[in-house]
C-alpha cells in the first residue's frame, strides 16, 4: 500500500489542519476503535479536505499494553484501514521513544504512513534524534512534538525546539497536553518559537479550561501554521480542540482552512458522536486537569483508581499535579490512590 498522492493544484490554505481523532480520541474510548469506525472517520475527514489524519493508540505506536490500556484491534490493522480509506489526506502516526520502536516506524511506513510525529516530554528533546533521523531516511515528514509545554518557559521551549530542528524535524509542535495554558501563555510561547526557528510551528490544544479554540486562533495569529483538532473534540481529559468548531471560527474570521466546515459537522454528528461513551464536557475532573496541569490521558485512569480505592478523583489529580507527573508515569496514579486511601484510613482510625 502507498500513501495517497498530493493534488497538483492544492487548495489555498492559511494553515494546515491536522486531525487526531483516531489517536488522541482513542483515550476517550479506551482504545476500542474498530476497523469500520476508522474507515468511516477517515473517509469523512478526507472528503472534507483534512490534509493530515493521525492514527495510533492514544499513547502512540506500541501503546497497547497493561500500563496504557489494550487496543481492541491490532494497531497495524487500523493503520492499514486508514491508509486504504484516504484519497487525498496523508496518514500520520505518533511515536513516543521508549514506547514505540524504530521497527514500528518502519512497519507503518511500509503500510503507507507518510508523516511521523515524534513526541516527548517538553524537556527531553534530546532523546528524539534517532527517531527523527530515521523517519527522514524513510522519506517521511518528521514532526517533533513537545508535550506538556505549559511546564516550560518560552525560552526553555525554544532550546528544546531547536534541538528537534537540528535533528531534521520539518515542523515543531508545542502540545498543551494538560489543557493548562491561558491564551496569553500560548501567545508568548508561539511568538518566541516562531521568532527563533527556521521551520514551521504547530500547536496541539486541549479543552480543559475551555480555551482550545481560542488558544488555537491565538497561535495562528502569532505565526503558528499547523493546528490540531479532533472531531467533536474527542480526546483525552476534557477533549481536544474540536476540528469542526475551529473550522467554523476560521470561516467567521476570514482565516482560510481549506476544509468544508459543513462536512466536518456531519462527521462529528453522524459518525463520531454515536461512538462516544460520554460527550466531551469540561466537568469537575476535566477542569481539574487543566487547573492542576495534569496530563489529559490520566483522566480515566484516575477515575478507575478513585473507584477502586474509595478516594476522591479530584484529590488524586491535584496530587499528581503537585508531583508534576508526566506522560508515561501512569503507574503513579495507583501509587497516589493507595497513599490517599491509607491516609484516610489512618485519619478515621481504621488501620
Amino acid at each position: 500500500m502507498t500513501a495517497p498522492s498530493i493534488d497538483a493544484t492544492p487548495v489555498k490554505r492559511d494553515f494546515r489542519l491536522i486531525d487526531s481523532t483516531l489517536r488522541d480520541g482513542s483515550h476517550a474510548i479506551s482504545h476500542q476503535y474498530t476497523v469500520d469506525q476508522v474507515t468511516r472517520i477517515v473517509r469523512g475527514l478526507d472528503a472534507a479536505g483534512i490534509q493530515v489524519i493521525e492514527i495510533a493508540h492514544g499513547d502512540g505506536l506500541g501503546g497497547s499494553s497493561f500500563n496504557y490500556g489494550f487496543s481492541a484491534v491490532d494497531e497495524m490493522e487500523l493503520v492499514a484501514a486508514a491508509v486504504d480509506a484516504a484519497t487525498q489526506a496523508q496518514i500520520a502516526c505518533l511515536l513516543l521513544p521508549g514506547i514505540a520502536t524504530v521497527d514500528d516506524l518502519k512497519r507503518v511506513r511500509d503500510i503507507g504512513v507518510s508523516v511521523a510525529r515524534i513526541a516527548v516530554h517538553c524537556t527531553e528533546a534530546d532523546i528524539t534524534e534517532q527517531h527523527i533521523r530515521i523517519a527522514k531516511d524513510l522519506g517521511m515528514e518528521a514532526i517533533g512534538f513537545l508535550m506538556m509545554s505549559h511546564v516550560s518557559t518560552p525560552d526553555e521551549l525554544l532550546v528544546q525546539a531547536k534541538l528537534l530542528q537540528s535533528y531534521g524535524a520539518d515542523t515543531v509542535y508545542i502540545a498543551d497536553s494538560a489543557g493548562a495554558m491561558t491564551t496569553n501563555e500560548v501567545r508568548a510561547r508561539v511568538a518566541t518559537l516562531v521568532g527563533g526557528l527556521d521551520v514551521p510551528l504547530g500547536v496541539h490544544a486541549h479543552q480543559n479550561l475551555s480555551l482550545a479554540v481560542a488558544n488555537s486562533i491565538a497561535a495562528y495569529e502569532e505565526g503558528a501554521r499547523n493546528l490540531d483538532g479532533t472531531s467533536a473534540g474527542l480526546g483525552a481529559g476534557a477533549g481536544n480542540c474540536p476540528t469542526e468548531i475551529l473550522a467554523a471560527v476560521c470561516d467567521k474570521q476570514g482565516i482560510v482552512s481549506g476544509v468544508d466546515t459543513l462536512m466536518l459537522l456531519d462527521v462529528a454528528e453522524d459518525v463520531v458522536r454515536p461512538i462516544m461513551p460520554r460527550q466531551q464536557v469540561v466537568d469537575r475532573a476535566g477542569l481539574l486537569l487543566g487547573y492542576a496541569g495534569v496530563y489529559g490521558s490520566f483522566l480515566l485512569h484516575a477515575q478507575r483508581a478513585a473507584e477502586r480505592y474509595g478516594v476522591s478523583q479530584a484529590k488524586i489529580l491535584l496530587e499528581l499535579g503537585a508531583r508534576k507527573v508526566v506522560g508515561g508515569q501512569e503507574d503513579m496514579i495507583i501509587d497516589v490512590a493507595v497513599e490517599l486511601a491509607r491516609k484516610h484510613a489512618e485519619a478515621e482510625g481504621t488501620t
